[in-house]
């Protein structure tokens, strides 16, 4: 047996790398910054995006891809987003290597050197702005609704598995509109999507909520997010959608003709989420034991675990358990039968426990003599016996029940961690616990600088949905019209 985890009340950010790799989700590569997903986690992230695929498609997008290859000069037009990524670029200068004279190894050939060089993409608006200005030429062709998966390569310096690393999954929506009302409409709608699947799939409780211009993203207009809080009280954007206004439109000259005849620039909007939800749901979710999934995201929903002696109380139990196994397939339930004989049911247990699968069924032959099963949740760690007869009915209604809980439990943690603060001496105490902080701000650049100067805390969105409540500035006493949610952030 494995030792245990660490505690998440002694080190948090030990006990989320251990239970990333222990669950087998994911690893380091050779690559430094980079990530091996292994199939447990991809199992999770192809779940991800197949309900978020079927959520798009039923919002009118279509799924297209456009090259990894951005070249420079694309970056460059829109002067303020190529300055927002600057920093995290990965460029190619060159397209071959050689033998090295030396007769060591291989080395880049100067002969070899591009013409231009090229971004390995940091995000796709101006490879596909740049593809739009063949494809829109009249309000007839609007609006242009299209979403690609691919990958993402962001240079970042301190990485950790699944929340920032330098190449990622993800998937990001580009869209073009002929009005500006059009284009923020869109831009809502996509963040209501990602608003219900954070609290739907994976069990997250989000405040939506607008960033300030200083988070916003380089390029756009106003920038939507969807915030949550972990278990360790620090907060994590889960999910992005920009109203780009024209700015895109008018950098790659994309223009078409109205319904009046004339000609004008599209409008356009961004929105994206990526596998950074799956450490999202890892941290605000598992525990001390390993790994909690929420039942709509979980690879293996049920694991039926036979408890035997002999060679014949296995083939006895088995013989029980198949209908059972194909019963519980026919109903839509991802289960597993592990009657593997290398590891004894105890291990089996802890192992899929740590791995976060949502229901266990055990039996054993007396189990079989009551004709009951025990049946084992993960949420709670509670165990109650229960007739095989009608298991199936009761295992679907208990994977709704575990879904539901593993939500409310995460609601009722932000709740009671989310603090209304009206002094600056309370601010700087209370950042110190951590938690959500409700504050007056007074809107200006300096004073969100200096309060991230001093205390490490950002705001992370201005509520959407929060009423206007007229009040002073936290730190300069100044007229404020609304509380902004600070908060420390991965």
């Amino acid at each position: 047996m494995s030792k245990a985890l660490p505690k998440r009340s002694e080190n948090y950010s030990e006990w989320y790398n251990e239970i990333v790799k222990r669950a087998d989700l994911a690893e380091n590569s050779a690559v430094r910054g980079c990530m091996v997903i292994k199939p447990y986690g991809y199992a999770i992230w192809e779940k991800m995006q197949r309900a978020l695929d079927d959520m798009f498609k039923a919002t009118g997008h279509q799924n297209a891809y456009f090259p990894l290859f951005v070249p420079k000069s694309f970056l460059e037009k829109e002067e303020e987003h190529a300055e927002g990524f600057a920093k995290e670029c990965a460029v190619v200068t060159h397209y071959r290597l050689k033998a090295n004279p030396d007769g060591k190894g291989l080395i880049v050939d100067p002969n070899a050197k591009l013409e231009e060089e090229l971004i390995v993409r940091p995000t796709s608006e101006a490879v596909i702005w740049n593809t739009y200005k063949n494809w829109i030429q009249s309000w007839r062709d609007l609006p242009l609704l299209i979403n690609q998966w691919c990958n993402i390569v962001r240079w970042e310096m301190r990485t950790r598995l699944f929340l920032r690393t330098t190449e990622f999954l993800w998937q990001e929506g580009h869209t073009a509109h002929a009005t500006e009302n059009e284009a923020i409409e869109e831009a809502e709608r996509m963040l209501e999507v990602y608003a219900t699947f954070a609290e739907n799939w994976i069990g997250l409780p989000v405040i939506l909520g607008l960033k300030t211009p200083n988070e916003r993203f380089a390029g756009a207009i106003e920038t939507y997010c969807i915030e949550a809080m972990m278990q360790d009280g620090k907060a994590l954007q889960a999910g992005t959608s920009h109203f780009l206004g024209q700015n895109f439109a008018k950098a790659f000259d994309v223009k078409f003709v109205n319904k009046e005849n004339q000609l004008e620039f599209a409008w356009a909007t961004s929105w994206g989420v990526t596998t950074r939800m799956i450490g999202a749901l890892i941290m605000a979710h598992s525990d001390d034991n390993g790994l909690v999934l929420p039942p709509k995201l979980a690879p293996v929903q049920v694991v039926i675990i036979p408890i035997y002696k002999t060679p014949e109380d296995l083939a006895t139990i088995s013989e029980k358990v198949n209908p059972l196994f194909e019963e519980l397939k026919a109903a839509g339930i991802s289960v597993k039968y592990d009657d593997s004989e290398h590891q004894r049911s105890g291990w089996k247990f802890a192992e899929y426990e740590l791995r976060g699968v949502p229901v266990r069924l055990g039996i054993g032959m007396r189990d079989l003599e009551n004709g009951t099963v025990e049946v084992a949740r993960r949420d709670t760690l509670s165990k109650e016996s229960k007739p095989i007869d009608g298991i199936v009915q009761h295992v679907r209604l208990l994977l709704d029940e575990i879904q539901e809980n593993i939500y409310n439990k995460a609601l009722k943690f932000r709740e009671e961690n989310t603090f209304m603060v009206d002094t600056w001496d309370q601010f700087k105490e209370q950042i110190e616990k951590g938690g959500f902080l409700m504050a007056h701000w007074d809107g200006t650049a300096e004073t969100e600088a200096a309060i991230k100067e001093e205390t490490k805390a950002t705001i992370r969105c201005i509520p959407l949905l929060s009423a206007e409540m007229a009040g002073k500035c936290v730190y300069s006493g100044k007229d404020s019209a609304k509380r902004v949610v600070f908060a420390r952030a991965y």
